[in-house]
Formats: C-alpha cells, sequence, structure tokens
C-alpha cells in the first residue's frame, strides 16, 4: 500500500505548520541525535525524512494510529513504533546560559494540557483532567527557553515551579511571573492589601507587567496549534516529549 503524505513543500508546510527549509533543520537535528541508527530487528520501511514528518504530522493533528497508517502507507503497530523511537530525538535542545544574562527578560507560566493518563494528570481547576507544563520564554525572542516535565493539573504554580528544575535553569536572568508565583523570588505584580490601595505609580507598574507577560501567553495559543497538546493520549513519558518537541518545531517556525 502506497502513502499519501511524502516529503514535498506542499505537504511539510500544509500538515507540520513548517516550512520546508525549518523542517529540513528539525531532520538534521533528528539524525545528529541518532535517528537513523540502528533500532534491532528489520529496516524501517519509511526513511528518516518521512518518519520524522510522520512524527510531526501526529503533533500537529493529534490524528490516530489507524488514521496517521495510510497516509503514510504503513501499519498503525508501525507508526506506533515510529513514534516511540523519535518522539525523544525531537525535544528541545537545552537553553544555554546567556553571556547576557542580567540584561535578558524571561517569563514563566504555566498551562494546563488534557491528558488520558490517569498517573500524569489531575482534576484541575478547568474541569478535566489535565497536567501543568511550566514554560520559560524569551521576552524578546518569544522563542522558548525551557519547559520543565508535567505534573498533576491540580498542582499550584508556585509549587510547580519550585519543583521544575527551572530555577537552575534562569540563575542570573530575571523571569517574570503573574501573582501566582508569590514568594518564589521572580517578578510578579504588586498586590493590593486589606485597607490599602495600591501606591501611587504601582498599577501603571501592574499594567506594564501585564502587557509585557502576555508574550507566554501567545506563545502558548501558538503551540496549542499542535493538536497533541488539546488533548494528549500518550502515556508515561508521552506527553513530556510531545511538549519538548512543539516547543523545538515552534521555536523553528518563530526563528526562521
Amino acid at each position: 500500500m502506497g502513502g499519501v503524505l511524502r516529503v514535498e513543500a506542499l505537504w511539510v508546510e500544509t500538515f507540520t505548520g513548517l516550512r520546508m527549509r525549518q523542517f529540513e533543520r528539525l531532520l538534521k537535528v533528528v539524525r545528529e541525535r541518532g535517528g537513523n541508527g540502528p533500532g534491532g530487528g528489520r529496516p524501517w520501511c519509511l526513511p528518516l525524512a518521512d518518519r520524522v514528518l510522520l512524527v510531526a504530522v501526529y503533533y500537529r493533528t493529534n490524528l490516530t494510529m489507524r488514521q496517521l497508517a495510510p497516509l503514510f502507507g504503513v501499519s498503525p503497530a508501525t507508526v506506533c513504533r515510529v513514534i516511540q523511537r523519535l518522539r525523544p530525538l525531537l525535544a528541545i535542545e537545552p537553553a544555554p546560559r546567556p553571556a547576557d544574562a542580567v540584561e535578558r527578560l524571561w517569563i514563566v507560566d504555566g498551562t494546563l494540557i488534557p491528558v488520558r493518563d490517569r498517573k500524569t494528570g489531575a482534576s484541575s481547576r478547568n474541569y478535566r483532567f489535565s497536567a501543568n507544563v511550566q514554560v520559560i520564554i524569551d521576552a524578546d525572542t518569544k522563542l522558548v527557553v525551557a519547559a520543565a516535565r508535567p505534573v498533576p493539573g491540580n498542582t499550584a504554580d508556585a509549587r510547580a515551579w519550585r519543583d521544575s528544575g527551572l530555577a537552575a535553569t534562569s540563575e542570573g536572568v530575571t523571569v517574570l511571573a503573574d501573582g501566582a508565583y508569590i514568594n518564589t523570588g521572580l517578578v510578579v505584580p504588586h498586590r493590593k492589601r486589606p485597607g490599602r490601595a495600591l501606591l501611587p505609580g504601582e498599577e501603571e507598574d501592574n499594567a506594564e507587567h501585564r502587557r509585557v507577560r502576555a508574550r507566554v501567553e501567545h506563545a502558548f495559543a501558538r503551540m496549542k496549534h499542535y493538536k497533541i497538546l488539546r488533548d494528549c493520549r500518550q502515556r508515561g513519558d508521552g506527553l513530556h516529549h510531545a511538549v519538548q518537541a512543539v516547543a523545538h518545531m515552534h521555536n523553528l517556525a518563530m526563528a526562521a
């Protein structure tokens, strides 16, 4: 059975949200990380480029294995094996410490992602079974700097931040956050206290804070064009790998 989708500009741009040169950069990273290395057993029936396209299409469309199989001319079991093998190799590169760290401004926030895995998620404030994922973006470039492992969706953002390990990544960098991150050492808005209004200038500070912090919400909106982050059926580390890969593809789309 022949497949429909192949690594051609029309299919890549339509089904992944990446331009051809951006997809080629993603393919290069996967190849350098050993994507074409021995996997044991019989050789793959699809070339590496088609396998990377398959995973990108899966994250973008959230189609089932049974739906993806005829598009690539393979069996659902092969689709599953390809995704399991390649998904860690699409992850975003760890952010190096910027040379001008003191002058940089990063923004952190958590987003809730609906999941099916009862060990990963929890019933949360969006009335769905969700996981909380903490993400840092660069305020200037709007690129994702780092994304933490998912925690249950009923975890408070401040606790999720403390447990995420992202504090070490952002050491020496000014990090903006909303009021849910109070007492974390991050830059949060001024708060009203009982019987005391905001001091002169604090409301203006808060307005500017909201204006800048909105950039992380815009980043979440763009990342959720990849429908895997609207309803993740993957179990175990599947959501973590999906977030890392989507962050990588988001950065490729934004940087070019």
